[in-house]
Protein backbone atom coordinates (compact mmCIF):
# COMPACT_ATOMS: atom_id res chain seq x y z
CA UNK A 1 0.00 0.00 0.00
CA UNK A 2 1.20 3.38 -0.91
CA UNK A 3 0.25 6.47 0.95
CA UNK A 4 0.76 9.58 -0.99
CA UNK A 5 1.63 12.45 2.09
CA UNK A 6 1.36 16.48 0.95
CA UNK A 7 1.15 15.50 -2.43
CA UNK A 8 4.77 14.54 -2.42
CA UNK A 9 6.33 12.48 -0.24
CA UNK A 10 5.54 8.79 -0.45
CA UNK A 11 5.38 5.84 2.43
CA UNK A 12 4.87 1.94 1.06
CA UNK A 13 3.84 -0.12 3.78
CA UNK A 14 5.93 -4.05 3.73
CA UNK A 15 2.51 -5.72 2.94
CA UNK A 16 4.38 -9.00 3.85
CA UNK A 17 3.67 -11.39 7.00
CA UNK A 18 7.60 -11.99 8.44
CA UNK A 19 9.72 -8.72 8.30
CA UNK A 20 12.35 -8.90 5.17
CA UNK A 21 16.08 -9.31 5.67
CA UNK A 22 18.50 -6.73 5.11
CA UNK A 23 19.88 -8.49 1.96
CA UNK A 24 16.20 -8.48 0.16
CA UNK A 25 15.66 -5.39 1.19
CA UNK A 26 18.90 -4.81 -0.73
CA UNK A 27 18.11 -6.56 -3.93
CA UNK A 28 14.72 -5.23 -4.35
CA UNK A 29 16.71 -1.67 -4.35
CA UNK A 30 19.15 -3.28 -6.95
CA UNK A 31 16.63 -4.23 -8.95
CA UNK A 32 15.06 -0.82 -8.98
CA UNK A 33 18.41 0.34 -10.27
CA UNK A 34 19.11 2.04 -7.34
CA UNK A 35 22.63 2.42 -5.51
CA UNK A 36 21.73 1.88 -1.92
CA UNK A 37 24.21 2.27 0.76
CA UNK A 38 23.57 1.12 4.49
CA UNK A 39 23.38 3.31 7.82
CA UNK A 40 22.09 2.12 11.18
CA UNK A 41 22.18 4.43 14.66
CA UNK A 42 20.95 3.42 18.20
CA UNK A 43 17.90 3.93 19.96
CA UNK A 44 16.51 7.50 20.55
CA UNK A 45 19.02 8.74 18.24
CA UNK A 46 17.38 12.38 17.38
CA UNK A 47 18.44 14.05 13.52
CA UNK A 48 17.52 17.50 13.98
CA UNK A 49 15.44 19.57 11.37
CA UNK A 50 16.96 19.59 8.01
CA UNK A 51 16.52 19.12 4.13
CA UNK A 52 18.41 18.01 1.20
CA UNK A 53 19.02 19.07 -2.55
CA UNK A 54 18.42 15.20 -3.54
CA UNK A 55 15.39 12.71 -3.45
CA UNK A 56 15.95 9.96 -0.75
CA UNK A 57 14.70 6.65 -1.20
CA UNK A 58 14.98 4.81 2.18
CA UNK A 59 13.86 1.61 3.26
CA UNK A 60 13.87 0.14 7.00
CA UNK A 61 15.60 -3.13 6.92
CA UNK A 62 15.17 -3.84 10.74
CA UNK A 63 13.69 -1.47 13.72
CA UNK A 64 12.16 1.57 13.10
CA UNK A 65 12.46 5.20 12.62
CA UNK A 66 10.22 7.64 12.88
CA UNK A 67 10.25 10.87 10.23
CA UNK A 68 8.83 14.36 11.43
CA UNK A 69 7.77 16.65 7.83
CA UNK A 70 7.96 20.41 8.76
CA UNK A 71 5.19 21.54 8.38
CA UNK A 72 3.40 18.61 9.79
CA UNK A 73 3.04 15.44 10.05
CA UNK A 74 4.64 11.75 11.43
CA UNK A 75 5.63 8.96 9.61
CA UNK A 76 6.04 5.71 11.14
CA UNK A 77 8.53 3.24 9.69
CA UNK A 78 9.44 -0.38 10.42
CA UNK A 79 11.18 -3.06 8.90
CA UNK A 80 10.61 -3.03 5.09
CA UNK A 81 8.88 0.13 4.82
CA UNK A 82 9.91 2.66 2.25
CA UNK A 83 10.23 6.32 2.10
CA UNK A 84 10.01 8.74 -0.72
CA UNK A 85 11.07 12.30 0.35
CA UNK A 86 11.36 14.62 -2.39
CA UNK A 87 14.38 17.28 -2.09
CA UNK A 88 13.93 20.06 -0.09
CA UNK A 89 11.70 18.71 2.27
CA UNK A 90 12.19 19.64 5.45
CA UNK A 91 12.38 16.85 8.05
CA UNK A 92 13.60 15.43 11.36
CA UNK A 93 13.77 11.64 12.51
CA UNK A 94 13.91 10.30 15.76
CA UNK A 95 15.47 6.20 15.94
CA UNK A 96 12.73 3.92 17.86
CA UNK A 97 13.36 1.97 20.74
CA UNK A 98 15.47 -1.12 18.41
CA UNK A 99 17.62 0.88 16.92
CA UNK A 100 17.60 0.94 13.47
CA UNK A 101 19.13 -0.30 9.99
CA UNK A 102 18.28 1.70 6.79
CA UNK A 103 19.40 1.19 3.54
CA UNK A 104 19.21 4.71 1.39
CA UNK A 105 19.68 5.94 -2.43
CA UNK A 106 19.98 9.45 -3.47
CA UNK A 107 18.51 10.58 -6.67
CA UNK A 108 18.65 14.17 -8.75
CA UNK A 109 15.72 16.08 -7.88
CA UNK A 110 13.14 16.19 -9.98
CA UNK A 111 12.15 18.69 -12.09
Amino acid sequence: MTDDLFGQVSVTAWDQREEPSEEAVYRKMVDERLQPYRWTNDPGELYRTHRHAYRKVLYVARGSIRFELHPGGLIDLRAGDRLDLPAGVEHSAVVGPDGVVCLEAHLPPSK
